[in-house]
């Protein structure tokens, strides 16, 4: 692709959550949404083969729905309230789309099918910024009108993104895709929060990305897209095997890792807030991502690709381009913890 074209590409892509954030009119917001939207539909069509332009169209065909069910939605406040914002008189039915579309955005279950295939058919790093920078516009709309959100509906699509995260994952060979369950079980923490807390989304989503970003460039250095191909990554890359490792236990939420912050303050939010079934459900499904995690490690670190090659070490992967990245977000992603205090809201 053009250079010119590619740069005005990633402009508009870090210029529509921008909008978004930084707009209190509900129109404004969503033309942020639909910059975001229509920027990145290149990239994931930019390799010619069937599955990029399949991975394409269903997330263009998943977005342009629930962008016309935001934009309705807006439309209506605005015809009952004549103003571009949401008030407490707004009515419940519109909040609600509002809701429902946000989440088929976000790709929180019941609305999550197209994200671990859509995740499948694009290359990792375009997957990286679908999982991470795309989610920060959609969660920054449900930060400013959580007050008004119905907490049942809020909570549903919550647990039913933290059980659909955690047992998708387990059956799953390829690493993109356990990367997509493991991205919908995170954003079903962050809306059971949501209601109660958002400061402590705001910090489930910072510490998600911290987490994602490292492990995502982890797998691009050894080109993994399968777990039998991380089976190699001992013999290419002993130093990424080891940060790897430690992201993973991270992103399970393994104490004393920095992925164990979250957790523990969503489920002390929780129980403050009387959540005590919702908050053991939570605790006992993190257990099962924990397990497929695990399994990703046991892949690189205990297993031994059958090969004729004698030789046990490759020389050293000559690949400079994240050596100073790479261990700076693993010390980051690792060792936050002692900075809780600070952190917590």
């Amino acid at each position: 692709m053009n250079p010119i074209t590619l740069i005005i590409i990633y402009f508009t892509i870090f210029m529509g959550p921008v909008i978004t954030m930084s707009s209190s009119n509900l129109l404004l917001m969503w033309v942020g949404l639909e910059m975001s939207l229509l920027a990145i539909i290149p990239l994931l069509a930019n390799k010619k083969n069937p599955r990029s332009t399949e991975a394409a169209t269903k997330y263009f065909l998943m977005q342009a729905t629930a962008s016309m069910i935001l934009l309705l939605a807006i439309a209506l406040n605005y015809k009952q309230l004549g103003m571009w914002t949401l008030q407490q008189q707004t009515n419940t039915t519109f909040l609600n789309m509002m809701l429902i579309s946000l989440s088929m955005k976000l790709g929180l279950a019941p609305f999550h099918y197209w994200l671990p295939e859509v995740t499948q058919g694009i290359p990792m790093h375009i997957g990286l910024i679908l999982l991470t920078w795309q989610k920060i516009a959609p969660l920054s709309i449900l930060l400013q009108i959580y007050q008004l959100l119905n907490p049942t509906i809020t909570t549903i699509l919550a647990i039913s993104s933290v059980f659909i995260g955690a047992w998708g994952g387990l059956n799953q060979t390829q690493t993109r895709k356990i990367m997509a369950y493991s991205s919908i079980a995170h954003m079903g923490w962050m809306m059971a929060i949501l209601p109660y807390n958002p400061n402590m989304t705001t910090l489930n989503l910072a510490i998600y990305i911290l987490l994602t970003v490292p492990m995502f460039i982890a797998l691009m250095m050894n080109s993994a897209t399968t777990i039998n191909s991380l089976s190699l990554a001992w013999n290419k890359t002993p130093m990424i095997l080891t940060m790897a490792s430690i992201i993973l236990l991270s992103l399970g939420g393994l104490p004393p890792l920095t992925g164990f912050l979250p957790k523990w303050a969503i489920i002390s939010e929780l129980l403050k807030n009387n959540c005590s079934i919702l908050s053991t459900l939570m605790a006992i499904m993190a257990l099962l991502n924990l397990f497929f995690y695990t399994r990703l490690i046991y892949s690189m670190s205990l297993t031994m690709f059958p090969t004729n090659n004698n030789s046990k070490m490759i020389s050293h992967y000559q690949n400079l381009k994240f050596n100073f990245i790479l261990p700076t977000l693993t010390v980051l992603s690792t060792l936050t913890l002692p900075l809780s205090s600070h952190l917590m809201p």
